[in-house]
């Protein structure tokens, strides 16, 4: 099934939206359902590249800051007070941090806030990470400015870095588990860091080499060949996310 093909810019623009939109909105509920939706629209229309697979670690990455803010807003904070829910043992501070605490009572109030506070932010984190999933980084650089293109460059490499390492570390524990070395537990990781940063640094190196055998940034003309045309499907995504920025 071929899925739909959308400029480069089109899920970016669309993701900045849904950021400001969520933002205006603060509402918790509004946030979980534009998260779901994103969620469905990633595993709907992604492709099957390196660069679309890294949404399943941005989800991970996101369960995982929500779980630390958490933690930390139950364990250490100001105290609000409220309906009280549990008690942690309190561990004495210096006098020079009055208003700070470690342990105490956990009302629900403070641990509603923590939640709030941590899922706004996973959800931004999840938005972002489904445009980087969804755009090849390859068709985003053809498409930015020349004038600019040693920042294009950098914010191509910056957003495909999650990707590539993502399809880098399972090529590598892979090919680990053919040759039958253990995959499990924290000592298989030592062996992932430096084939991984070889790797790294050779795709590095072949990305220089690439561009500057085509001349890219030297010429200030764009190329004819096979552009890519902002059509009305693009509009449209583009239109469902400025809607819900004009409502907040």
């Amino acid at each position: 099934m071929t899925k739909p093909s959308l400029h480069p810019f089109t899920w970016w623009l669309w993701a900045i939206g849904l950021a400001v939109a969520i933002l205006r909105f603060d509402s918790t509920w509004f946030t979980v359902s534009c998260v779901g939706v994103v969620m469905v629209v990633v595993y709907t229309c992604r492709d099957n590249a390196p660069w679309a697979k890294s949404f399943d670690w941005t989800l991970k990455l996101s369960a995982w800051i929500l779980a630390v803010r958490t933690v930390i807003g139950i364990a250490i904070g100001v105290p609000i007070p409220g309906t009280p829910l549990f008690s942690v043992p309190i561990v004495p501070l210096p006098d020079w941090m009055p208003g700070i605490r470690i342990g105490g009572t956990v009302t629900w109030e403070r641990l509603s806030s923590s939640l709030t506070e941590g899922l706004l932010i996973c959800s931004i984190i999840v938005i972002f990470g489904a445009a980087a999933s969804l755009t090849s980084p390859h068709r985003l650089l053809r498409v930015m400015p020349i004038y600019i293109y040693e920042f294009a460059v950098a914010v191509v490499i910056a957003t495909s870095v999650l990707p590539q390492l993502v399809s880098s570390v399972k090529r590598i524990r892979m090919a680990q588990r053919l040759r039958g070395q253990k995959t499990r537990g924290f000592s298989s990781w030592k062996r992932v860091a430096i084939p991984l940063l070889e790797e790294s640094l050779a795709r590095s190196l072949d990305l220089a080499a690439s561009m500057d055998s085509r001349g890219y940034g030297v010429s200030k003309k764009r190329s004819r060949y096979r552009p890519i045309s902002w059509r009305l499907k693009d509009s449209l995504v583009v239109i469902t996310a400025l809607g819900l920025v004009v409502i907040s």
